[in-house]
């Protein structure tokens, strides 16, 4: 068992931390601002929008861990958590079903753009209705000569408002049981596509979101990912590249704020002394550096589980699960060992609590995590 990165890593890692640094500098974290098409275009050109897509579609054919390494680097680098998670669920929930499972048309169509950043991808698979429970989707697809129509509504697409190309997901066949739901690759300028107006929300605030409506909008075949009725397999695949690697970039976010806590609590002085001499502060820091470096590794298993091509359901889960509770924990104690100025805007510690709290919601909150764990064990 070898923990050391190899050199390759280790100057990735570094030249993306480097770049991202100086190419989003620390600001004002937490303002209401979306990120700009000069944003993605730049991380584009850094190579973080197709870390893990094929290098003959423009991708830089990254493996899962080297994929994490990279996004780790994007989330400790960017103090605009919700720009870090755009680019993630980007790539993970839309580029990565593009490039295992739709035709070649649509991957020389879609991909390059979304690898070098003139494409902006969401994900279309959350419903008022559905949402821990994607089994049942109210949006439809009726086949028609040559394709299907869609009709419906997505309540939550990240990314959705300012989104070029949509990966959705329909209900094709309500009688199939598992094989109900088929996915689409859907362009945003097809006739009955409407994309609503961003919704405010409590953190990621830089990643628009809003819902996506379909009126008889017409998908022709060659933009069906898989075959009918694969949908929900397909999704779930997604969704291991999503919570595996899609948190690395809270990883770098613990360590990021890690950071600042422990300069902190060197430089803040009460009764005489800095508080990092005080035990209450010194161990919660310490409790912050535990869950930073066990949800680390758990993530670096699953991701190596990922490469190796073996079952990782098990890894997976207990990686998102592990990274969310933790990072959620350790934001709140940096509010508390900041006191005052946590609470303020001005070091972004108050974001950083924020961006955190949906970690334990998306890709599969929580308690669905337990249960996934649960179930691999025999329960």
């Amino acid at each position: 068992m070898k923990f050391d990165w190899t050199d390759e890593q280790r100057a990735r890692y570094d030249g993306t931390l480097a770049a991202v640094r100086e190419a989003f500098p620390p600001g004002a974290p937490g303002a209401q601002e979306y990120y700009s098409r000069k944003d993605w275009q730049r991380l584009g050109e850094l190579g973080l929008l197709g870390l893990s897509l094929p290098a003959a579609y423009g991708g830089g054919g990254l493996g899962a861990l080297d994929t994490a390494h990279a996004v780790e680097a994007l989330g400790r680098g960017c103090a605009e958590t919700g720009l870090v998670f755009g680019v993630s669920a980007h790539l993970f929930a839309c580029g990565m079903p593009i490039a295992d499972f739709a035709t070649e048309e649509v991957k020389r169509r879609f991909l390059p753009g979304m690898a070098g950043g003139e494409l902006i991808a969401g994900n279309a698979i959350t419903e008022s209705g559905a949402g821990s429970d994607v089994s049942g989707l109210s949006v439809t697809a009726e086949r028609v000569t040559g394709g299907w129509v869609l009709n419906g509504e997505k309540s939550f697409v990240s990314n959705g408002p300012a989104a070029d190309v949509y990966v959705t997901y329909a209900t094709t066949d309500a009688k199939a049981g598992p094989f109900a739901t088929t996915g689409f690759v859907v362009d945003r300028a097809s006739a009955g596509v409407g994309a609503g107006e961003p919704f405010e929300k409590m953190g990621l605030r830089q990643c628009p979101a809003g819902s996506v409506r379909f009126d008889d909008c017409f998908v022709p075949d060659a933009q069906v990912l898989g075959a009918p009725g694969q949908g929900g397999v397909i999704f779930q695949h997604s969704m291991g590249w999503e919570r595996a690697c899609l948190f690395a970039g809270y990883v770098g976010l613990a360590d990021r704020v890690l950071e600042q806590c422990v300069a902190h609590a060197k430089e803040r002085r009460q009764f005489g002394r800095p508080i990092g001499k005080f035990q209450a502060v010194s161990h919660r820091i310490a409790e912050m550096k535990l869950r930073t470096e066990s949800a680390r590794l758990l993530l670096y298993r699953a991701c190596w589980e990922m490469d190796r091509g073996g079952p990782a359901t098990l890894a997976i889960a207990l990686s998102k699960l592990a990274v969310s509770e933790g990072v959620l924990t350790s934001m709140l104690d940096a509010v508390r060992i900041f006191g005052g100025r946590g609470y303020q805007q001005a070091d972004g510690i108050e974001a950083a609590l924020r961006d955190a709290v949906p970690a334990v919601l998306f890709s599969g909150t929580s308690d669905i995590q337990r249960e996934l764990v649960a179930r691999e064990l025999g329960l």
